[in-house]
């Protein structure tokens, strides 16, 4: 039952997305990129069996991380390099074609994910590897490390 609990409030919170968030596209993106790693942290729970596997759960997550594959593009306009602590590179500006290949490539993964639609742990390993990795791999490039 809980685990039914915490995929409606994982979903309701995929609903609200960026909509507090006004027109501050830097504001707008934080918020989007802080529930995908809700999203990230809620399966890599499963991965790592800190917690059981969720089959719905688990969708419901990927359907965040599609959210922000959708959107994130958008919220990197001309203008928005600097301000609230933002952790995006200018690189993302620089080199605003390899960034939306890299988000092209996120989409992607998070779509076959969705598509293989898994049913069992090791189902979820292999559907969510890539998308974890087209991750990896546009932070390495375009979002600057925050020392804690």
């Amino acid at each position: 039952m809980s685990r039914i609990i915490f995929s409606v409030i994982l979903f309701s919170a995929f609903l609200t997305g960026t909509a507090f968030a006004g027109s501050d596209p830097i504001e707008a993106r934080q918020h989007l990129m802080e529930k995908t790693g809700d999203a990230a942290k809620y399966i890599g729970g499963m991965l790592r069996e800190e917690r059981s596997f969720d089959a719905v759960g688990a969708m419901n997550a990927m359907q965040t991380w599609l959210k922000t594959a959708e959107e994130a593009g958008d919220l990197f306009p001309e203008g928005s390099q600097t301000g609230h602590d933002t952790e995006a590179k200018s690189t993302i500006w620089s080199d605003r074609t390899g960034f939306d290949e890299k988000l092209k490539n996120f989409k992607t993964q998070v779509v076959a994910a969705i598509d293989a639609d898994p049913e069992s742990l090791d189902e979820l390993k292999a559907a969510a590897g890539p998308v974890f990795k087209a991750c990896k791999a546009c932070h390495e490039e375009y979002r600057v490390k925050k020392e804690d």
